[in-house]
């Protein structure tokens, strides 16, 4: 009896020697609190924002470039041409061309001066074809006729084929003018005048080249 007593003894003893060590093992570490010198409070207060301009929503400014004023050329594989006003060519034309007829014909600038006369011609005839054309180039040479002082056209222009018009004849002198009203752009006023009679026989044929103001004349008789 008391070796039994002995024995639960020893075993309540090594009970509780167990439950210690266990209890010292599940102590925790305390780790002193450290004051700090800035308070967990100072914040910097938020800056309110700006209210958005409703007028700028949506819309994208471009950005300037810096080199938009740059004198610089850029690159380009194709050489520049510049284009010159064609109207500068065409008359650069027309004062050689105008130049070139001045000289062949000796007129000096603006063709005859004086009045040309293509003498008397006589005939049975009681009526004459009187026509004119341009011999030269079309460029506008204009001419007035005129038929014993009365004007017979005001105002002619010359083209390349010939106008023709049917002049009854007074007995005596009929005098048949041409006047030169514009040279047109190459100078002077060039022509080629007939006078066929009624049975078409052409009593005089000639070439002009005259001057504003200037007139060639031809004087028909009838007999």
């Amino acid at each position: 009896m008391v070796k039994q007593f002995i024995i639960c003894l020893v075993l309540f003893f090594f009970t509780l020697s167990i439950n210690a060590q266990i209890d010292n093992k599940k102590k925790s570490v305390v780790i002193p609190a450290i004051e700090s010198k800035n308070d967990s409070l100072d914040v910097a207060p938020l800056t309110p924002s700006k209210p958005i301009n409703n007028s700028t929503i949506g819309i994208i400014r471009p950005s300037i470039s810096p080199n938009l004023n740059s004198t610089e050329k850029e690159f380009s594989m194709f050489p520049n041409e510049t284009f010159g006003n064609p109207g500068e060519f065409y008359e650069k034309r027309l004062k050689e061309k105008s130049q070139e007829i001045k000289d062949q014909l000796e007129l000096g600038t603006i063709g005859s001066k004086t009045d040309l006369f293509f003498g008397n011609h006589l005939t049975k005839s009681k009526f004459v074809f009187v026509k004119y054309r341009d011999y030269g180039e079309i460029d506008g040479d204009v001419i007035r006729v005129i038929i014993n002082n009365e004007i017979l056209e005001l105002y002619a222009t010359l083209s390349g084929s010939f106008k023709s018009h049917k002049i009854e004849l007074k007995e005596g002198t009929n005098n048949i003018d041409f006047l030169a009203l514009s040279e047109g752009y190459l100078l002077p006023n060039t022509a080629h005048f007939k006078v066929v009679d009624d049975q078409g026989f052409t009593l005089a044929s000639n070439l002009w080249a005259l001057s504003v103001g200037v007139k060639a004349s031809i004087t028909v008789i009838k007999e």
